[in-house]
């Protein structure tokens, strides 16, 4: 259980977790549901939908919700089964996404770079706008929140390719600008996290899709170099990244916080020099 108590800052609460079924999503509906909170959890995958329903303590606080965030009437449908089967929705945690797995510019086609890129910003950037577009409302009753899952490519160069860093550098400022709009009855944050070990997968459009990082992971033995950051030694598990999400979840802790980003990278910002240039060779 990743050293969670069961009840805490979250009791009483209901959220939706887009892309809840593996990964930070996962790992972040488990920590809400040790926390005190019923959970709706969407996700493509049903058969991983079901697996943390039957891996929960109490799977009558779990509701799943097979479907994809492009899908806007599915994420309508997601906020208005979370009201029916909890009575209320308290958080929207906006998860779902992709990676380019640093596909450079320079190694994609016209036409991936076409179709890839109309994927990727319709995942993780519409099927967040999406889905805070299908949550407002209720969020407004509760005085509730949202919390987007962003990257330490929010931020800064080559966590990813010029497809996903464009894509959560947007994720950055649509934060940002609910924030605003949405204030002063919701609250809406972002978790900016590093490289973690889980099942992320990359784009249909270049093949990706069936490609998973933990397979990169599971490739690293002994004497693999230590990642270039200041925290080279810090968890690559998601569940010790779920701690921010549950802060800027529960009002009474973080009720005076809105349009922030919390930086769970390990320390990249305080990085010193590596490489002055990344396109020597071309």
């Amino acid at each position: 259980d990743g050293g969670w108590l069961d009840g805490g800052w979250l009791d009483g609460y209901a959220a939706l977790i887009t892309g809840g079924g593996s990964g930070i999503g996962r790992a972040v509906a488990e920590r809400f549901l040790a926390e005190g909170a019923s959970v709706t959890i969407l996700g493509r995958d049903g058969e991983q939908l079901d697996e943390v329903v039957r891996a929960a303590a109490d799977p009558s606080r779990v509701h799943t919700v097979t479907a994809d965030v492009r899908d806007h009437s599915a994420l309508q449908a997601a906020v208005a089964e979370t009201v029916e089967r909890f009575g209320k929705l308290d958080t929207l945690v906006a998860n779902a996404g992709v990676w380019d797995y640093q596909r450079q510019l320079t190694r994609l086609g016209a036409g991936e770079l076409d179709t890839a890129f109309d994927e990727i910003f319709s995942i993780n950037v519409k099927g967040y706008l999406l889905a805070a577009q299908a949550a407002w409302p209720e969020l407004v009753r509760t005085r509730g929140s949202i919390v987007m899952t962003l990257s330490n490519a929010s931020f800064y160069v080559n966590g990813g390719g010029p497809l996903y860093t464009a894509s959560k550098h947007a994720c950055l400022g649509l934060m940002r600008e609910l924030a605003y709009e949405l204030a002063p009855k919701v609250r809406v944050n972002g978790v900016a996290c590093g490289g973690m070990n889980t099942d992320l997968r990359g784009p249909e459009a270049l093949a990706m899709d069936g490609r998973s990082i933990s397979a990169s992971f599971a490739r690293k033995g002994p004497g693999t170099p230590a990642p270039p950051i200041p925290l080279h030694d810090s968890s690559t598990d998601p569940r010790d990244f779920t701690g921010p999400y549950v802060l800027l979840a529960a009002r009474e802790q973080s009720g005076t916080i809105t349009g922030h980003a919390i930086s769970a990278d390990g320390g990249i910002g305080v990085r010193g020099f590596a490489r002055a240039a990344g396109g020597d060779d071309l």
